[in-house]
Protein backbone atom coordinates (compact mmCIF):
# COMPACT_ATOMS: atom_id res chain seq x y z
CA UNK A 1 0.00 0.00 0.00
CA UNK A 2 1.46 3.36 -0.57
CA UNK A 3 2.38 6.17 1.68
CA UNK A 4 0.20 9.18 0.40
CA UNK A 5 -3.04 6.83 0.05
CA UNK A 6 -2.72 5.67 3.54
CA UNK A 7 -2.01 9.01 5.28
CA UNK A 8 -4.89 10.28 3.65
CA UNK A 9 -7.20 7.16 4.26
CA UNK A 10 -6.25 6.93 8.24
CA UNK A 11 -5.62 10.39 9.04
CA UNK A 12 -5.52 10.34 12.89
CA UNK A 13 -3.58 8.05 15.23
CA UNK A 14 -4.46 8.25 18.68
CA UNK A 15 -2.44 7.37 22.11
CA UNK A 16 -5.34 6.60 23.95
CA UNK A 17 -3.99 5.39 27.85
CA UNK A 18 -1.39 4.04 29.49
CA UNK A 19 -1.78 2.49 33.11
CA UNK A 20 0.84 0.84 35.47
CA UNK A 21 -0.38 -2.05 36.99
CA UNK A 22 1.46 -5.30 38.95
CA UNK A 23 0.73 -8.71 40.81
CA UNK A 24 3.12 -10.50 42.93
CA UNK A 25 5.60 -11.11 40.42
CA UNK A 26 5.01 -8.52 37.55
CA UNK A 27 4.40 -4.76 36.67
CA UNK A 28 2.99 -4.25 33.54
CA UNK A 29 3.05 -0.88 31.70
CA UNK A 30 -0.30 -1.35 29.22
CA UNK A 31 -0.91 1.00 26.07
CA UNK A 32 -4.00 1.55 24.16
CA UNK A 33 -3.11 3.34 20.83
CA UNK A 34 -5.72 3.17 17.74
CA UNK A 35 -5.63 4.36 14.16
CA UNK A 36 -9.21 5.37 13.63
CA UNK A 37 -11.04 3.95 11.14
CA UNK A 38 -8.91 0.73 11.14
CA UNK A 39 -7.32 -0.96 14.46
CA UNK A 40 -7.28 -0.31 18.03
CA UNK A 41 -3.91 -1.69 19.46
CA UNK A 42 -2.70 -2.83 23.42
CA UNK A 43 0.30 -3.35 23.66
CA UNK A 44 2.27 -4.95 26.78
CA UNK A 45 5.49 -4.63 28.12
CA UNK A 46 6.05 -6.95 31.56
CA UNK A 47 8.92 -6.20 33.85
CA UNK A 48 9.98 -9.36 36.26
CA UNK A 49 10.35 -8.08 39.95
CA UNK A 50 12.18 -11.12 41.24
CA UNK A 51 13.45 -10.02 44.31
CA UNK A 52 14.39 -6.19 43.89
CA UNK A 53 12.82 -3.51 46.37
CA UNK A 54 10.43 -1.57 44.67
CA UNK A 55 9.99 2.53 45.97
CA UNK A 56 8.38 4.74 43.53
CA UNK A 57 6.38 2.36 40.97
CA UNK A 58 3.66 5.11 41.37
CA UNK A 59 6.03 8.26 42.10
CA UNK A 60 4.79 10.95 39.85
CA UNK A 61 8.39 10.21 37.70
CA UNK A 62 7.59 6.99 37.48
CA UNK A 63 4.31 7.66 35.94
CA UNK A 64 5.84 10.47 33.54
CA UNK A 65 8.24 7.94 32.45
CA UNK A 66 5.70 5.33 31.50
CA UNK A 67 3.53 7.98 29.97
CA UNK A 68 6.87 8.85 27.44
CA UNK A 69 7.86 5.14 26.42
CA UNK A 70 3.77 4.91 25.46
CA UNK A 71 4.90 7.96 22.75
CA UNK A 72 7.93 5.72 21.63
CA UNK A 73 5.77 2.42 21.87
CA UNK A 74 3.39 4.18 19.33
CA UNK A 75 5.66 4.93 16.61
CA UNK A 76 5.45 0.78 15.64
CA UNK A 77 2.20 1.19 15.14
CA UNK A 78 1.92 4.85 13.96
CA UNK A 79 3.74 3.31 11.08
CA UNK A 80 1.53 0.98 9.24
CA UNK A 81 -0.43 4.10 7.89
CA UNK A 82 1.89 6.82 8.86
CA UNK A 83 -1.32 8.95 9.86
CA UNK A 84 -1.18 12.88 9.57
CA UNK A 85 -1.72 13.24 13.01
CA UNK A 86 -0.65 11.99 16.18
CA UNK A 87 -3.17 12.68 18.77
CA UNK A 88 -1.65 11.97 22.46
CA UNK A 89 -5.02 11.87 24.70
CA UNK A 90 -3.25 11.02 27.86
CA UNK A 91 -0.70 13.83 28.61
CA UNK A 92 0.33 17.04 27.63
CA UNK A 93 3.49 18.15 26.28
CA UNK A 94 5.31 21.93 25.44
CA UNK A 95 5.93 22.76 21.82
CA UNK A 96 9.69 22.29 22.81
CA UNK A 97 8.47 18.38 23.63
CA UNK A 98 6.50 18.22 20.28
CA UNK A 99 9.91 19.33 18.26
CA UNK A 100 12.17 16.46 19.84
CA UNK A 101 9.32 13.93 19.10
CA UNK A 102 8.51 15.05 15.92
CA UNK A 103 12.85 15.03 15.33
CA UNK A 104 13.25 11.68 16.56
CA UNK A 105 9.94 9.71 14.77
CA UNK A 106 11.57 11.45 11.70
CA UNK A 107 15.07 10.66 11.72
CA UNK A 108 14.15 7.38 13.90
CA UNK A 109 11.93 6.10 11.00
CA UNK A 110 14.63 7.49 7.98
CA UNK A 111 15.40 3.78 7.12
CA UNK A 112 11.56 2.96 6.95
CA UNK A 113 11.13 6.25 4.85
CA UNK A 114 13.91 5.17 2.70
CA UNK A 115 12.84 1.71 1.82
CA UNK A 116 9.36 2.85 1.15
CA UNK A 117 10.01 6.02 -0.77
CA UNK A 118 8.97 8.57 1.40
CA UNK A 119 9.49 11.81 0.41
CA UNK A 120 8.74 14.30 2.68
CA UNK A 121 9.75 17.00 5.06
CA UNK A 122 10.73 16.77 8.89
CA UNK A 123 8.19 19.39 9.66
CA UNK A 124 5.55 17.78 7.49
CA UNK A 125 5.72 14.23 7.70
CA UNK A 126 3.26 14.21 11.05
CA UNK A 127 1.76 16.71 13.24
CA UNK A 128 1.49 15.97 16.96
CA UNK A 129 -0.89 17.21 19.44
CA UNK A 130 -1.51 16.75 23.10
CA UNK A 131 -4.22 16.85 25.98
CA UNK A 132 -4.93 15.64 29.74
CA UNK A 133 -1.97 16.29 32.37
CA UNK A 134 0.87 18.35 32.09
CA UNK A 135 3.63 15.88 34.14
CA UNK A 136 5.71 18.50 35.82
CA UNK A 137 9.50 17.98 36.24
CA UNK A 138 10.44 16.61 39.61
CA UNK A 139 13.61 15.87 42.07
CA UNK A 140 14.83 12.37 42.81
CA UNK A 141 14.17 12.14 46.57
CA UNK A 142 16.84 9.01 46.72
CA UNK A 143 20.28 7.98 46.36
CA UNK A 144 20.71 6.45 43.80
CA UNK A 145 23.63 3.61 43.25
CA UNK A 146 24.63 1.13 40.98
CA UNK A 147 24.88 0.39 37.05
CA UNK A 148 22.32 -0.75 34.55
CA UNK A 149 24.02 -2.45 31.45
CA UNK A 150 21.68 -3.34 28.38
CA UNK A 151 22.61 -6.88 27.12
CA UNK A 152 21.82 -7.40 23.61
CA UNK A 153 23.89 -10.76 23.21
CA UNK A 154 26.70 -9.08 20.53
CA UNK A 155 30.38 -8.38 21.05
CA UNK A 156 29.28 -5.02 22.16
CA UNK A 157 27.69 -5.35 25.04
CA UNK A 158 29.86 -8.13 26.24
CA UNK A 159 32.85 -5.84 26.80
CA UNK A 160 31.06 -3.38 28.65
CA UNK A 161 30.10 -6.42 30.97
CA UNK A 162 33.68 -6.64 31.57
CA UNK A 163 34.73 -3.15 31.60
CA UNK A 164 32.92 -2.37 34.14
CA UNK A 165 33.85 -5.08 36.65
CA UNK A 166 36.60 -2.86 37.67
CA UNK A 167 33.75 0.08 38.52
CA UNK A 168 33.16 1.34 42.11
CA UNK A 169 29.12 0.43 41.28
CA UNK A 170 27.49 -2.90 40.91
CA UNK A 171 26.47 -4.23 37.86
CA UNK A 172 23.15 -5.00 37.18
CA UNK A 173 22.29 -6.81 33.65
CA UNK A 174 18.98 -5.21 31.54
CA UNK A 175 17.79 -7.78 29.25
CA UNK A 176 14.45 -7.21 26.55
CA UNK A 177 12.83 -9.87 25.27
CA UNK A 178 14.79 -12.24 26.94
CA UNK A 179 17.00 -14.15 24.18
CA UNK A 180 19.14 -17.12 25.08
CA UNK A 181 22.32 -15.36 24.51
CA UNK A 182 21.79 -12.52 26.54
CA UNK A 183 21.18 -14.86 29.53
CA UNK A 184 24.51 -16.94 28.51
CA UNK A 185 26.65 -14.09 28.46
CA UNK A 186 25.19 -12.74 31.30
CA UNK A 187 26.12 -15.73 32.81
CA UNK A 188 29.57 -15.75 31.15
CA UNK A 189 30.28 -11.94 32.93
CA UNK A 190 29.26 -13.33 36.71
CA UNK A 191 25.70 -11.89 37.32
CA UNK A 192 23.44 -13.79 39.14
CA UNK A 193 19.57 -13.87 38.75
CA UNK A 194 19.01 -11.65 40.78
CA UNK A 195 21.49 -9.43 39.23
CA UNK A 196 19.33 -9.23 36.04
CA UNK A 197 16.42 -6.72 34.84
CA UNK A 198 14.00 -8.72 32.35
CA UNK A 199 11.37 -7.11 30.53
CA UNK A 200 9.20 -8.65 28.07
CA UNK A 201 8.01 -6.60 25.07
CA UNK A 202 4.22 -8.39 23.77
CA UNK A 203 3.27 -6.47 20.50
CA UNK A 204 -0.39 -6.29 19.70
CA UNK A 205 -1.40 -9.04 17.09
CA UNK A 206 -3.54 -6.40 15.01
CA UNK A 207 0.38 -4.88 14.27
CA UNK A 208 1.02 -8.12 12.85
CA UNK A 209 -2.14 -8.81 10.85
CA UNK A 210 -1.73 -5.33 9.28
CA UNK A 211 1.62 -5.77 8.72
CA UNK A 212 0.54 -9.46 6.73
CA UNK A 213 -1.84 -7.32 4.98
CA UNK A 214 0.21 -4.86 3.30
CA UNK A 215 0.81 -1.75 5.28
CA UNK A 216 3.64 0.20 5.29
CA UNK A 217 6.33 -2.07 7.57
CA UNK A 218 10.17 -1.31 8.02
CA UNK A 219 12.45 -0.53 10.94
CA UNK A 220 11.94 1.38 13.83
CA UNK A 221 13.84 3.26 16.63
CA UNK A 222 14.26 0.55 18.88
CA UNK A 223 17.27 1.63 21.07
CA UNK A 224 14.70 4.83 21.88
CA UNK A 225 12.64 2.81 23.47
CA UNK A 226 15.29 0.58 25.32
CA UNK A 227 16.00 4.26 26.62
CA UNK A 228 13.13 5.06 28.07
CA UNK A 229 12.49 1.32 29.50
CA UNK A 230 15.77 1.25 31.23
CA UNK A 231 15.18 4.89 32.84
CA UNK A 232 11.83 3.67 34.31
CA UNK A 233 13.21 0.70 35.37
CA UNK A 234 16.17 3.22 36.81
CA UNK A 235 13.89 4.92 38.52
CA UNK A 236 11.78 2.49 40.29
CA UNK A 237 14.68 0.47 41.41
CA UNK A 238 17.15 3.32 42.34
CA UNK A 239 20.19 2.83 39.89
CA UNK A 240 22.26 5.99 38.99
CA UNK A 241 23.73 4.85 36.17
CA UNK A 242 22.65 3.40 32.84
CA UNK A 243 25.55 2.29 30.23
CA UNK A 244 25.29 1.10 26.81
CA UNK A 245 27.58 0.00 24.59
CA UNK A 246 27.06 2.17 21.49
CA UNK A 247 30.29 3.36 20.03
CA UNK A 248 31.55 5.95 17.86
CA UNK A 249 30.66 4.38 14.48
CA UNK A 250 27.10 4.35 14.72
CA UNK A 251 27.32 7.78 13.83
CA UNK A 252 27.57 7.09 10.20
CA UNK A 253 25.04 7.45 7.68
CA UNK A 254 24.08 4.35 5.62
CA UNK A 255 23.32 6.26 2.22
CA UNK A 256 26.12 8.68 1.11
CA UNK A 257 25.02 12.42 0.77
CA UNK A 258 21.80 11.41 3.00
CA UNK A 259 21.22 11.23 6.45
CA UNK A 260 20.02 8.29 7.14
CA UNK A 261 21.15 5.80 9.65
CA UNK A 262 20.17 2.82 10.41
CA UNK A 263 21.50 3.46 14.22
CA UNK A 264 19.93 6.94 14.78
CA UNK A 265 18.71 6.49 18.19
CA UNK A 266 22.49 4.45 19.15
CA UNK A 267 24.11 8.04 18.15
CA UNK A 268 25.91 10.07 20.01
CA UNK A 269 23.50 12.95 18.67
CA UNK A 270 20.22 11.17 20.33
CA UNK A 271 22.44 10.04 22.99
CA UNK A 272 22.94 14.37 24.21
CA UNK A 273 18.88 15.01 22.65
CA UNK A 274 17.56 12.17 25.29
CA UNK A 275 20.02 13.08 28.23
CA UNK A 276 18.73 17.09 27.80
CA UNK A 277 15.09 15.83 27.70
CA UNK A 278 15.14 13.76 30.85
CA UNK A 279 16.67 16.85 32.53
CA UNK A 280 14.53 19.25 31.21
CA UNK A 281 11.22 17.07 30.78
CA UNK A 282 11.22 14.58 33.84
CA UNK A 283 13.67 14.94 36.35
CA UNK A 284 17.15 16.92 37.08
CA UNK A 285 18.66 14.51 38.82
CA UNK A 286 18.00 11.39 37.62
CA UNK A 287 19.95 8.30 36.61
CA UNK A 288 22.50 9.04 33.75
CA UNK A 289 22.72 7.66 30.39
CA UNK A 290 25.45 7.21 28.36
CA UNK A 291 27.40 4.82 26.37
CA UNK A 292 31.08 3.69 28.01
CA UNK A 293 32.35 2.72 24.23
CA UNK A 294 31.28 6.15 22.78
CA UNK A 295 34.33 7.96 22.15
CA UNK A 296 36.01 4.04 20.29
CA UNK A 297 35.73 2.60 17.29
CA UNK A 298 34.42 -0.81 16.27
CA UNK A 299 37.62 -2.17 15.96
CA UNK A 300 39.11 -1.23 19.06
CA UNK A 301 35.94 -3.16 20.60
CA UNK A 302 36.81 -5.94 18.27
CA UNK A 303 40.45 -5.98 19.84
CA UNK A 304 39.13 -5.81 23.40
CA UNK A 305 36.51 -8.13 22.68
CA UNK A 306 39.56 -11.03 21.31
CA UNK A 307 40.85 -11.05 24.35
CA UNK A 308 36.93 -12.33 26.11
CA UNK A 309 37.33 -15.78 25.05
CA UNK A 310 34.71 -16.97 27.07
CA UNK A 311 32.30 -15.35 25.01
CA UNK A 312 32.93 -16.29 21.94
CA UNK A 313 31.39 -19.62 21.19
CA UNK A 314 28.06 -17.34 22.77
CA UNK A 315 28.10 -14.45 21.55
CA UNK A 316 25.07 -13.55 18.46
CA UNK A 317 24.23 -10.53 16.60
CA UNK A 318 22.63 -11.85 13.69
CA UNK A 319 19.65 -10.63 13.22
CA UNK A 320 18.68 -13.51 10.42
CA UNK A 321 19.93 -16.12 12.77
CA UNK A 322 17.93 -14.29 15.44
CA UNK A 323 14.64 -15.89 13.97
CA UNK A 324 16.00 -19.48 14.20
CA UNK A 325 14.79 -21.69 17.31
CA UNK A 326 18.45 -21.45 18.76
CA UNK A 327 19.87 -18.32 17.98
CA UNK A 328 23.10 -18.81 15.19
CA UNK A 329 25.06 -17.02 12.42
CA UNK A 330 23.28 -17.49 8.99
CA UNK A 331 26.56 -16.48 7.50
CA UNK A 332 24.88 -15.23 4.49
CA UNK A 333 24.13 -11.63 5.96
CA UNK A 334 25.95 -7.94 6.02
CA UNK A 335 25.74 -8.77 10.06
CA UNK A 336 27.60 -11.61 9.61
CA UNK A 337 30.20 -10.63 7.15
CA UNK A 338 30.84 -7.38 9.29
CA UNK A 339 31.22 -9.16 12.39
CA UNK A 340 33.64 -11.56 10.34
CA UNK A 341 35.73 -8.56 9.48
CA UNK A 342 36.41 -6.83 12.45
CA UNK A 343 37.10 -9.70 14.33
CA UNK A 344 39.43 -10.60 11.04
CA UNK A 345 42.69 -8.71 11.95
CA UNK A 346 43.15 -10.49 15.80
CA UNK A 347 41.26 -13.81 15.47
CA UNK A 348 41.41 -14.96 11.80
CA UNK A 349 41.33 -17.94 10.47
CA UNK A 350 40.76 -20.74 12.81
CA UNK A 351 39.22 -19.05 16.00
CA UNK A 352 37.03 -17.21 13.28
CA UNK A 353 36.05 -20.68 11.34
CA UNK A 354 35.41 -21.86 14.93
CA UNK A 355 33.07 -19.17 15.84
CA UNK A 356 31.41 -19.34 12.40
CA UNK A 357 31.17 -22.60 11.63
CA UNK A 358 33.22 -21.21 8.28
CA UNK A 359 35.30 -18.67 6.75
CA UNK A 360 33.11 -16.02 5.34
CA UNK A 361 36.37 -14.65 3.11
CA UNK A 362 35.80 -17.66 0.93
CA UNK A 363 31.87 -17.02 0.07
CA UNK A 364 32.02 -15.43 -3.55
CA UNK A 365 28.27 -14.99 -2.55
CA UNK A 366 28.86 -12.00 -0.43
CA UNK A 367 31.20 -10.40 -3.03
CA UNK A 368 28.44 -7.29 -3.08
CA UNK A 369 27.59 -6.88 0.40
CA UNK A 370 31.51 -7.18 0.69
CA UNK A 371 31.62 -4.09 -1.70
CA UNK A 372 29.02 -2.38 0.33
CA UNK A 373 30.43 -2.82 3.78
CA UNK A 374 33.89 -1.45 1.99
CA UNK A 375 32.20 1.52 0.81
CA UNK A 376 32.75 1.38 -2.78
CA UNK A 377 28.89 1.52 -3.07
CA UNK A 378 26.31 4.01 -3.33
CA UNK A 379 24.61 2.48 0.22
CA UNK A 380 26.12 0.92 3.19
CA UNK A 381 23.75 -1.81 4.39
CA UNK A 382 20.74 -0.99 6.70
CA UNK A 383 22.61 -3.47 9.90
CA UNK A 384 24.52 -1.85 12.49
CA UNK A 385 27.76 -2.25 11.20
CA UNK A 386 31.40 0.03 10.66
CA UNK A 387 31.95 2.92 9.08
CA UNK A 388 34.04 1.81 5.50
CA UNK A 389 37.45 3.37 7.26
CA UNK A 390 37.43 1.42 9.81
CA UNK A 391 35.96 -2.09 7.53
CA UNK A 392 39.10 -0.91 5.39
CA UNK A 393 41.14 -1.27 7.65
CA UNK A 394 40.15 -4.64 9.62
CA UNK A 395 40.70 -5.84 5.93
CA UNK A 396 44.01 -4.43 5.13
CA UNK A 397 45.47 -5.66 8.53
CA UNK A 398 44.11 -9.07 8.01
CA UNK A 399 45.79 -9.10 4.57
CA UNK A 400 49.03 -7.75 5.93
CA UNK A 401 48.55 -10.75 8.79
CA UNK A 402 47.76 -13.65 5.92
CA UNK A 403 51.13 -15.68 5.61
CA UNK A 404 49.13 -18.06 3.27
CA UNK A 405 46.99 -17.76 -0.10
CA UNK A 406 43.91 -15.03 0.28
CA UNK A 407 40.75 -16.31 0.23
CA UNK A 408 38.67 -15.00 -2.17
CA UNK A 409 37.00 -11.51 -0.50
CA UNK A 410 40.35 -10.19 0.42
CA UNK A 411 42.26 -11.13 -2.98
CA UNK A 412 39.59 -9.28 -4.39
CA UNK A 413 40.22 -6.45 -2.25
CA UNK A 414 43.98 -6.42 -2.63
CA UNK A 415 43.13 -6.51 -6.45
CA UNK A 416 40.78 -3.73 -6.56
CA UNK A 417 40.98 -1.32 -3.66
CA UNK A 418 43.83 0.24 -1.44
CA UNK A 419 45.23 -1.11 1.99
CA UNK A 420 44.61 1.76 4.56
CA UNK A 421 48.12 2.25 6.29
CA UNK A 422 46.93 4.73 9.03
CA UNK A 423 46.43 3.30 12.60
CA UNK A 424 43.13 3.47 13.88
CA UNK A 425 43.66 1.62 16.99
CA UNK A 426 45.21 4.51 19.14
CA UNK A 427 42.04 6.84 18.69
CA UNK A 428 40.15 8.27 20.80
CA UNK A 429 36.51 10.36 20.40
CA UNK A 430 36.85 13.21 23.15
CA UNK A 431 32.80 13.88 22.34
CA UNK A 432 30.95 11.69 24.79
CA UNK A 433 28.89 11.79 28.22
CA UNK A 434 31.53 9.63 30.22
CA UNK A 435 31.70 10.05 34.12
CA UNK A 436 35.58 9.93 35.00
CA UNK A 437 35.52 6.79 37.00
CA UNK A 438 34.14 5.73 33.61
CA UNK A 439 37.01 7.14 31.52
CA UNK A 440 39.42 5.84 33.34
CA UNK A 441 38.19 2.55 33.08
CA UNK A 442 38.12 2.66 29.30
CA UNK A 443 41.50 4.32 28.84
CA UNK A 444 43.50 1.91 31.29
CA UNK A 445 41.87 -1.54 29.60
CA UNK A 446 42.64 0.22 25.82
CA UNK A 447 46.19 0.60 27.71
CA UNK A 448 46.34 -2.84 28.84
CA UNK A 449 45.06 -4.79 25.28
Amino acid sequence: MKYEELKEKYKSFIYKDYQIEEDEANIYLKYCFEIEGLKQFNPILKIRKKNFKINHLHSNIAQNVAFHIGIIEAISYFKATCSQYFWIKCGKLKEEQIKWFKKLIYFGLGEFRYKNKIQVSQEDFVQIFSEGKRWEVEECQTNLQDCIIPIGGGKDSNVTLELLKQSSQKRFGFRINLEDVSRKCAEIAELKEDEIFEVERKIDTNLIELNQQGFLNGHTPFSALVAFITYFVAIIFDKKYIVLSNEDSANESNIKGQNINHQYSKTVEFENDFRNYVTNYITPNGPEYFSILRPISEIQIAKLFSKLEAYHPVFKSCNVGSKEKQWKWCCDCPKCLFAFIILSPFLYREKLITIFGEDLFEKESLLQTFIELCGYSQNKPFECVGTYREIRFAISKTIQNTKFQLPFLLNYYQEHFELLEEDMLKEYNPNNNLPEEFEQILKRSLFEC
